[in-house]
């Protein structure tokens, strides 16, 4: 089967189109063959081995050779004792830490998966795992009619935490690069702030912060929030993350306001919500371009410098 192979760390060109054998599907799995999958804060990290966390699957040469966590496919074999899916069933899932799909065969544990809602596309339904389930671990921090700012909203995560927020009747400050803007009003945010011109943790002040890409100091996020107020980091740098276990922890003790980051929990009962959500037509599922596998490099590096509005999705085989 063909796959994105990379060797080490490093940037896009790293990464190479390869004939590698086709996984078997061991025990409680099933072998999915993937239609598409998406692009991940997960995947760019995971190819650089930066931040420091991301080489915990290896030190100095990444353990798992093809990179791709979110996938949506057909059901093409199972292993033994698989009993929930049979094959050709639709599905999509996370398969974080496992990653693999980047390829046109992947070996998964079934309870990864969950079954594609029939309105949904491959290519939608790839966009939601590990999205859908950081936008409900934050959103449901805030309460109607709260301050809720959003830094890096106009990614996969951050197009979805700002509908269901507003959805929920919370004030939406969401935060992003000028050309992202526009996008942002649309999706319903109250206020935005081109982070290049403004520094977002001079305004406020807010009830909660859900940082996606965190690296401000402690300081800065405590003194944008009210007294009580939470402020949670997705995805930054090492040092921020550092930073806001140990002395955003210490700091919160003092000013009566949580700093902390946002542990998200896995698996379909996480994501499928949003999933039917986006099938029923209440919450839009935003894709801002989709490439071919043999263009993973370009996906990555897409996705990598900012400029997805939404989600990016890479297509592997027939939809």
């Amino acid at each position: 089967m063909r796959a994105v192979v990379y060797e080490r760390y490093g940037s896009p060109d790293q990464l190479r189109v390869r004939d590698v054998p086709q996984p078997v599907p061991g025990a409680g799995e099933v072998l999915v063959e993937v239609v598409a999958t998406s692009v991940n804060l997960s995947d760019w990290e995971a190819l650089r081995g930066t931040p420091a966390y991301a080489r915990l699957g290896g030190l100095l040469r990444p353990r798992r050779r093809i990179l791709g966590s979110d996938i949506a496919g057909r059901v093409a074999a199972l292993g033994e004792g698989a009993r929930r899916f049979a094959i050709g069933d639709e599905v999509f899932g996370d398969i974080m830490p496992r990653y693999g799909g980047f390829a046109e065969f992947v070996a998964v544990p079934e309870s990864a998966l969950a079954a594609k809602p029939a309105p949904l596309s491959f290519a939608e339904a790839s966009a939601l795992p590990q999205a859908s389930a950081i936008a409900t671990h934050a959103v449901a921090l805030a309460e109607p009619g709260t301050r809720m700012l959003l830094n890096g909203a106009g990614g996969g995560s951050g197009a979805l935490a700002l509908q269901l927020a507003a959805h929920k009747g919370v004030h939406v400050t969401a935060v992003d690069n000028a050309g992202k803007l526009d996008f942002l009003r649309a999706l319903g945010a109250d206020e935005v702030i081109d982070y290049r011109r403004e520094d977002f943790t001079r305004r406020g002040p807010y009830e909660l912060i859900v940082d996606l890409v965190a690296r401000r100091s402690v300081f800065a996020y405590a003194r944008a929030l009210v007294r009580g107020g939470r402020c949670v980091m997705v995805g930054g740098t090492g040092r921020a993350l550092i930073r806001m276990l140990t002395a955003g922890a210490l700091l919160g003790a003092v000013t009566g306001r949580r700093l902390g980051v946002l542990f998200v929990r896995q698996g379909p009962s996480a994501f499928v919500p949003v999933a039917e959500r986006c099938a029923a037509g209440e919450v839009q599922v935003h894709i801002d371009r989709v490439f071919p596998l043999e263009q993973v490099p370009e996906a990555l590096r897409w996705h990598g410098e900012g400029r997805a509005l939404g989600k990016v999705v890479v297509a592997v085989g027939a939809d």
